[in-house]
């Protein structure tokens, strides 16, 4: 089995994006703002948005499974205010877990949360319970920056985080650190700010002890964790001079997903994390779309990267490929388990 455990609706129907324009419009005017039941989405219009899409690739590409979430570049935290994330994730959330319904078999909900600037974490329990015990949600996407590059956010081991943190570990359910669009010209959003994110908050992990207090916390870094497993000498020569303990201690609790995009990055990612910390997972249909002109294949297309890995034993990449998966997300273990084609697993 494969599980891809980094997957969005980039392709939602036309009429969600016009939905959320005449959102944006309506700022500072809420009674202008539209009604979320207005927002007609038929089941045809999702089969049709996914079945030539995600689904097409997926069977192309021998992937069994999505954690599917919404556009990350569309959660825009930094627009608007609370009541605005709030109507705008519940409308997200709802359409993910439609997909889900529709095909429970190949896409599993992972959700967004209501964040702003400014405003308490805390704020998003609710979006997060309703995620998990209506949605069945089996992970999260947590913005470390709701500004939007500006980076106004305590560091994701500040205190303010933690009734999230609490949450999270008592639901069982992972959070995977995303960050949503720039509005800051200097960083491009998905070649320059995502990459940062993933760089930034793997540091603020090195600097701090949350996994002290939430010793079950489970935290999924994207897009192959940005700059670290290729300066994993400096992170570890940084920890040693803050007197931090080595960075490797973080991966009982910390992943790195295979979101990059061509050979020598999976071979360096594969060989320098230990295959225990690492998930399958190719962000497809996302950020890069087309294809290598010198492979022939789509960049996004990173089976073919994890299996051609030399040094991958059999045993790894049965872990790469879904084991990881399974025990990082037990909601999405235990729903498999489940199914009458569990003993296929």
């Amino acid at each position: 089995m494969i599980i891809d455990c980094h997957g969005h609706f980039t392709t939602a129907p036309p009429q969600v994006a016009a939905w959320r324009e005449r959102q944006i419009a309506a700022i500072g005017s809420p009674a202008d703002a539209p009604d979320p039941d207005a927002l007609v989405v038929t089941d045809d219009d999702l089969r049709e948005a996914v079945g030539a899409n995600q689904l097409r690739f997926m069977d192309e590409r021998g992937i069994d499974l999505t954690v599917f979430s919404p556009r990350a570049s569309f959660m825009a935290h930094h627009l608007g205010d609370l009541a605005v994330s709030a109507a705008w994730a519940r409308v997200c959330n709802d359409l993910v877990h439609r997909v889900a319904a529709l095909y429970p078999d190949r896409f599993a909900t992972g959700a967004m949360l209501p964040q702003s600037p400014g405003v308490d974490p805390a704020t998003c329990l609710p979006e997060l319970r309703r995620a998990v015990e209506e949605l069945g949600a089996v992970s999260v996407n947590l913005n470390p920056d709701p500004s939007g590059g500006r980076w106004t956010a305590p560091p994701l081991t500040d205190r303010s985080w933690y009734p999230l943190y609490e949450a999270l570990t008592a639901y069982d359910v992972p959070a995977m650190i995303h960050v949503s669009t720039s509005c800051n010209p200097a960083f491009h959003t998905t070649g320059a700010h995502y990459l940062n994110a993933d760089t930034t908050a793997f540091m603020q992990l090195v600097q701090g002890d949350l996994f002290a207090d939430f010793p079950t916390l489970r935290l999924v870094i994207p897009h192959g964790g940005g700059a670290v497993p290729y300066h994993w000498g400096r992170f570890r020569g940084l920890a040693q001079a803050l007197g931090r303990p080595d960075p490797v201690t973080l991966l009982d609790n910390v992943s790195f997903d295979t979101c990059v995009y061509h050979q020598p990055g999976i071979d360096l990612l594969t060989r320098v994390i230990p295959s225990r910390a690492v998930l399958f997972a190719s962000e497809m249909i996302g950020a890069v779309r087309g294809v290598d002109p010198d492979t022939g294949h789509h960049f996004d297309d990173t089976r073919r990267y994890v299996e051609a890995t030399p040094h991958l034993t059999d045993a790894d990449l049965e872990a790469v490929r879904y084991g990881n998966a399974l025990r990082v997300h037990p909601r999405l273990a235990a729903r498999l388990t489940a199914r009458p084609s569990a003993a296929g697993l």
